[in-house]
């Protein structure tokens, strides 16, 4: 028998025997992911976009370029991996807010470190930072708590696609935040990083205070209740390990490829003469394109099937590191037509990879497993970031590009392997 969870209030018990109660559940928990979302997508755009800058004005080399992106990654790495452990225990709000609220944390030591020109306190600070990435990842799979097989991939769009507002928002505010900072003393670089305080501390608000009943605590219930699985893999391990392994590996070669393309644009970019305000609009576009598509992309996942958007998400990360590579640097124009590849390759890879990963796992494991993986996708973007700056200040970002494009394409024999393999998985096509 399925142990209930602990923490179910006499409100989130009346839901377990109600379709209706659980439909209406679901919409109003993905309206409060929606909202924080908007705030999250704003706060993780800082680090992004100017990260790699800071580091580069306060060391005075390119080579160590990669390594904030890498630290607030690892950090995400880590923050995952609690956060994975405590909504598993303790639901979705108490995780997802505990994220967020870290996450702002991180962004004021970061400011901190700017105006104590301390590199020490700036890695320390992005790893903590890293937690409201993690917590904005993790977010997508909220709303897949409640849902059916065939509405996982939407309801993770519908999460993704909402941190779009803050995220494109975000670095095209940079020019603006970095005039702010100026007038009250703080350099430039760490003027995003106050818009991302703000936008952490709130997002982890709203989580925290309107994310009630808990819906991972009424899809453990509902699954306790009626001791059976949710899915078919569930009476299969052989099949749900190689679900999970499948869906894991579409998101971690998606991961790699993004940040290690992503991180070294803005230098790039700067080596070119192009201003705070052009990069901040170019990383905007790349980070539209990585949440925006959403939407449709969910849709073509749950209806066109998991493995061919995979093989999609493989050939676009292709085109989108040629066309990085052999733009000219100094044309804003093509790179942000490649950075916008870019983000959509690594949209394709990361629903379809994500709804694989929830048709293979159970509501008594699911958050756990959830974050464990997302612990290595936080890992592999971590060496993208670090190992992306090494590669560019030894060769040329035209040969990281190409190298990323390339590496990308293993998404296909992977596809192909899973498929001699006969996944028998809800919603999924070959």
């Amino acid at each position: 028998m399925l142990e209930k969870p602990s923490g179910m209030t006499r409100g989130a018990e009346s839901i377990i025997d109600s379709m209706e109660k659980q439909q209406q559940l679901y919409r109003r928990t993905l309206f409060i992911v929606v909202l924080s979302q908007i705030f999250g997508g704003a706060g993780l755009a800082a680090g992004i976009t100017v990260g790699a800058l800071l580091a580069q004005d306060m060391l005075g080399t390119d080579s160590y370029a990669g390594v904030p992106v890498a630290m607030f990654t690892l950090g995400s790495a880590v923050a995952a991996f609690l956060i994975g452990r405590l909504s598993q225990r303790s639901g979705r709000r108490l995780g997802l807010a505990a994220g967020f609220f870290a996450g702002g944390i991180g962004a004021i030591g970061v400011i901190l470190a700017a105006m104590s020109d301390s590199i020490i306190l700036l890695m320390f600070s992005l790893l903590i930072y890293g937690s409201g990435t993690a917590t904005n990842l993790q977010a997508r799979y909220a709303g897949t708590d409640l849902a059916g097989p065939k509405q996982r991939a939407t309801a993770v769009s519908i999460a993704m696609v909402s941190t779009t507002l803050g995220a494109v928002a975000g670095p095209n505010l940079v020019g603006v935040m970095g005039q702010f900072a100026l007038t009250i003393g703080i350099p430039a670089l760490a003027g995003p990083f106050i818009l991302a305080t703000a936008a952490f501390l709130l997002a982890g608000t709203v989580l925290f205070l309107f994310l009630r009943p808990d819906p991972f605590l009424v899809a453990k219930a509902i699954a306790a209740e009626r001791n059976t699985d949710a899915s078919p893999l569930q009476t299969e391990s052989l099949n749900n390990k190689r679900g999970i392994a499948i869906g894991a590996m579409i998101m971690l070669l998606s991961q790699i490829v993004m940040v290690a393309i992503m991180t070294m644009t803005p230098v790039h970019m700067g080596h070119h003469g192009h201003s705070l305000r052009a990069i901040g609009f170019v990383i905007g576009i790349h980070i539209g394109a990585m949440y925006l598509p959403s939407l449709l992309t969910g849709m073509l996942v749950d209806k066109v099937g998991r493995n061919a958007m995979a093989i999609a998400s493989g050939f676009t990360l292709l085109a989108a590191g040629l066309m990085a590579a052999f733009a000219p640097g100094d044309s804003v124009f093509l790179l942000t037509i490649a950075l916008g590849l870019l983000g959509l390759g690594w949209n394709f890879g990361l629903i379809s990879g994500t709804a694989l990963i929830v048709d293979a796992t159970h509501p008594q494991t699911r958050a756990k497993t959830q974050g464990s993986l997302d612990v290595l996708i936080a890992l592999s973007g971590a060496s993208g970031g670090a190992l992306s700056g090494m590669v560019a200040a030894q060769t040329s970002y035209a040969t990281l590009s190409i190298a990323g494009g390339v590496l990308s394409l293993l998404l296909v024999p992977v596809i192909f392997w899973a498929g001699r393999k006969n996944m028998n998985v809800v919603g999924v096509k070959g």
